[in-house]
């Protein structure tokens, strides 16, 4: 999706910003108009291993889908906050989605990070602990994903772009105010588990929260700095610019 915005085939998308931001570092043209909701990223733990807090995965290996995956990217910057450093301390094993409860299980690593629906759905089973999500502690009010739309449409067609935003919150809204409708949208396009199972998950996640303006600038500005911290995003990159560079404020 990252590159069929920016190379114009597709006009917008929606994404994690942990995903987004360092494409757009490097240069994608492409613009962030809104937040959507947060709470879909999950760390679990085996409970055969006794991996119940984030002090017991010192040591330990958690298994991802890929090594810039955003569950990654926010668990690292998570470790790091609680002084577990997230490339020393811990190993980070990449495995199909799919598959990560079954590395788990297997006993190859202790623990798993991923987006959901696969983690809610494993957490259900009754072999893993859920240790942290990304509406944890401070990021309680933290969006994960966001909005973005092709750099070009935004500045022939800022109508079009401002209509398109006003949509996906639209159905965001619509998320919160009837999951058990969502669950059943969802389920039609393949999605995993039951209606019940997703409804509840949407319930779990905030898509009664979507930060536009100045608080999502602040949301992209905070992630961009942690990000910073943990060698995501260089080192040289201004929090504060970069975030006025790639947020726009369709709505006004």
């Amino acid at each position: 999706m990252l590159e069929a915005i920016a190379t114009g085939k597709a006009d917008a998308g929606l994404g994690l910003a942990l995903r987004w931001l360092k494409p757009l570092e490097q240069g994608f043209d492409v613009r962030i108009t809104a937040g959507v909701h947060g709470g879909c990223i999950r760390l679990l733990g085996s409970k055969a291993a006794n991996i119940d807090s984030l002090e017991s995965l010192r040591g330990k290996a958690i298994a991802i889908s890929d090594q810039a995956s955003p569950a990654k990217n926010f668990f690292s910057i998570y470790l790091a906050k609680k002084g577990i450093d997230p490339a020393q301390e811990v190993e980070w094993r990449q495995y199909p989605a799919n598959l990560l409860a079954l590395a788990v299980d297997k006993g190859e690593v202790q623990a798993l990070a991923e987006i959901d629906p696969l983690p809610y759905l494993w957490l259900k089973e009754g072999k893993l602990n859920e240790i942290a999500t990304n509406l944890t502690g401070e990021f309680a009010d933290r969006t994960c994903c966001v909005l973005a739309i092709r750099g070009s449409l935004t500045r022939g067609e800022m109508a079009v772009a401002a209509a398109l935003t006003r949509s996906i919150l639209e159905a965001a809204d619509r998320v919160a105010s009837d999951p058990a409708d969502a669950a059943a949208i969802y389920s039609g396009y393949g999605g995993r588990g039951s209606l019940e199972d997703l409804a509840t998950m949407y319930r779990s996640h905030t898509h009664h929260r979507h930060p536009v303006g100045a608080e999502l600038k602040k949301q992209l500005l905070l992630y961009t700095d942690e990000l910073r911290a943990v060698n995501v995003i260089k080192r040289s990159t201004d929090p504060a610019k970069f975030a006025d560079r790639i947020y726009l404020d369709v709505l006004s």
